[in-house]
C-alpha cells in the first residue's frame, strides 16, 4: 500500500485499475460486481463515457474557478436542473464536495436562518439514534451510529437523539403500519417538549435509513406526521438523502414516496456517481429568503465549493439519468431483485426482514429466525460475509450494529441503475454461496 494511509493499517487491497459498466477490474485482471456501488455512490457504473467526456470538455475549458469571485456555467445549469426536479418549494442549491460537507452546512444554515429572524435562542438539534450523518464533528454529532461516535464523544456538539422509525423490531403486533408511523413520529413531539421548543432549530433523519440500519424506509404517514410536528414548533425539518437520494429509491429524491417538502435536503453519493466528489445543500425559498433578507451572507464556506468541473460531472450524470429514464430501470430492477432475493433467502433460517426501496435493499441476518435474536457481535458476521463474497468478485456492503449500535448484522445491496437481468441472478448466486458460513457459525454459539 505504500504511503496510502488507508481505511485499516491490517489490510491488504488490489489495486483497481480499470472499470467496465458495473464491475471493477483489478490488477490482476479479477472482475468484481459493484453490488453496492462502493457505498451507493457509482450509480452509472464505472465507464459511463457521456460523464466522463463531459469532464474533459470542462477541464478543456475551465478546471477551478473560486467561487468568492464567480460562478460558473456548470453550477448554475445543475442547479436549474435540480431545482426543476425538486420537491415544491426547494428553490436553492449550495454545492458542496460530499455528504458530510452537505450535512455541516445544512446544520448552520439552520441555526442562522434562526438568528437572521431574531430567534437566537434556537441551536439545539434532534436527530435519531441507528442514523448516519456523515464524520465530520457536527455530522458525527446529529448521527446516531454509537460505535462511529464512541471514541469521539468528548468532542462532539450535543445533540439529543430519539428511536428511529424501525419497523421489524419495533412494531407491535396487530399495530398497523399507519399506527406505527403515528407512533413512531410523535416521538419527536415529545423531546421538543423536553428541550424546550424554543430552544430546538431542527430535526434531522434520513427518509430511508441507509448504512447503520440497513435500507429501512420510513413507515406510512411518519414523515407527514414528522413535518407537522416541526411546522407545529417553528423547527425546521433537515432529510439526508445523501445515500438514499439522486434515485436510489426509484425516484429522484426520496422523499417523493412520502409527498413531503423539508426546509433542507443534503444530496451528494449519487450525484456525482463517483465521477467527481460532489454534494449539495438544498433549501426552500423561505430559508433562502432570511439570509438574502437579512445578513446576507450565509457565514460558511469551502474552497471546493461549486467546483467548475465536479458540477459539469454532476450536471451530465442527472441528465443520463433523465434522459435515459434510468429511475423507471431502478424501479423496474428493483422488483426483480426484490424477488430474486425473496425467493433465495425469504426462509433462511438466519434472514430475518428483506427490505428497502428501489435499488436500495437490505437483508437483516439473525441467529434465530424466529425469535430475531441476533449474532454474537464477536462473530463479525457481517465482516466473514463481506470477505467471502469478495473473494467470491462480489462487492456488497455488511454493517454491524444494526439493532443498537453494537448488536445485529445486515447486509446492504446498492447496485447501479444500469443493472441487467444477468448481474441480478450473478448477486444472488454469489451472495447464496457467501452464506454457506451461517449455518456452522449457528452451531458454534
Amino acid at each position: 500500500m505504500g504511503h496510502v494511509f488507508p481505511r485499516h493499517t491490517k489490510s491488504q487491497l488490489p489495486t483497481a485499475v480499470a472499470g467496465d459498466g458495473c464491475y471493477i477490474v483489478d490488477q490482476n485482471g479479477k472482475r468484481y460486481l459493484d453490488g453496492c456501488c462502493g457505498a451507493a455512490v457509482s450509480c452509472l457504473g464505472h465507464s459511463d463515457t457521456a460523464v466522463q467526456e463531459a469532464i474533459k470538455i470542462q477541464t478543456d475549458k475551465l478546471s477551478f474557478a473560486h467561487s468568492g469571485f464567480f460562478t460558473s456555467e456548470p453550477a448554475e445549469d445543475l442547479a436549474d436542473l435540480l431545482i426543476a426536479n425538486a420537491p415544491e418549494g426547494i428553490d436553492r442549491v449550495y454545492f458542496v464536495s460530499g455528504g458530510s460537507e452537505a450535512v455541516e452546512a445544512a446544520l448552520k444554515l439552520a441555526r442562522q436562518y434562526h438568528l437572521e429572524r431574531g430567534d437566537d435562542q434556537r441551536s439545539h438539534v434532534i436527530a435519531r439514534w441507528q442514523s448516519y450523518h456523515g464524520n465530520t464533528i457536527g455530522a458525527l454529532s446529529a448521527g446516531g451510529n454509537k460505535w462511529r461516535r464512541e471514541p469521539f464523544m468528548p468532542m462532539l456538539v450535543p445533540m439529543s437523539h430519539i428511536d428511529p422509525c424501525y419497523p421489524y423490531r419495533d412494531q407491535n403486533e396487530g399495530e398497523s403500519d399507519e399506527a406505527y408511523g403515528l407512533r413512531a413520529a410523535n416521538r419527536l413531539e415529545e423531546e421538543i417538549l423536553k428541550v424546550g421548543a424554543e430552544k430546538v432549530s431542527a430535526f434531522i433523519c434520513e427518509p430511508v435509513v441507509g448504512a447503520t440500519m440497513g435500507a429501512v424506509a420510513a413507515a406510512p404517514g411518519y414523515l407527514k406526521r414528522i413535518r407537522e410536528i416541526c411546522d407545529q414548533y417553528g423547527v425546521l425539518l433537515i432529510l439526508d438523502e445523501v445515500m438514499c437520494g439522486m434515485g436510489r429509491t426509484g425516484t429522484l429524491f426520496a422523499c417523493e414516496h412520502d409527498d413531503i417538502t423539508p426546509d433542507i435536503l443534503c444530496i451528494a453519493k449519487g450525484l456525482g456517481a463517483g465521477y467527481q466528489p460532489i454534494g449539495a445543500m438544498l433549501c426552500t425559498k423561505g430559508v433562502y429568503s432570511a439570509i438574502e433578507n437579512g445578513s446576507g451572507f450565509f457565514q460558511h464556506g469551502h474552497t471546493y465549493q461549486a467546483h467548475p468541473t465536479a458540477c459539469a460531472a454532476g450536471l451530465a450524470v442527472l441528465t443520463t439519468m433523465l434522459e435515459r429514464d434510468l429511475l423507471t430501470n431502478v424501479r423496474h430492477r428493483s422488483e426483480q431483485l426484490t424477488k430474486a432475493l425473496t425467493d433465495a433467502f425469504g426462509q433462511h433460517p438466519h434472514v430475518g426482514d428483506i427490505r428497502g426501496r428501489g435499488l436500495f435493499i437490505a437483508l437483516e441476518l439473525v441467529k434465530d429466525r424466529d425469535t430475531k435474536e441476533p449474532f454474537d457481535p464477536a462473530l463479525s458476521v457481517h465482516a466473514r460475509i463481506k470477505k467471502a463474497a469478495f473473494e467470491l468478485g462480489l462487492m456488497c456492503y455488511p454493517m454491524p450494529g444494526t439493532i443498537d449500535g453494537k448488536n445485529g448484522d445486515h447486509i446492504l445491496l446498492a447496485p447501479p441503475f444500469i443493472i441487467e437481468d444477468q448481474h441480478i441472478d450473478e448477486i444472488v448466486e454469489k451472495l447464496s454461496q457467501s452464506f454457506t458460513m451461517l449455518e456452522e457459525l449457528s452451531a458454534t454459539e
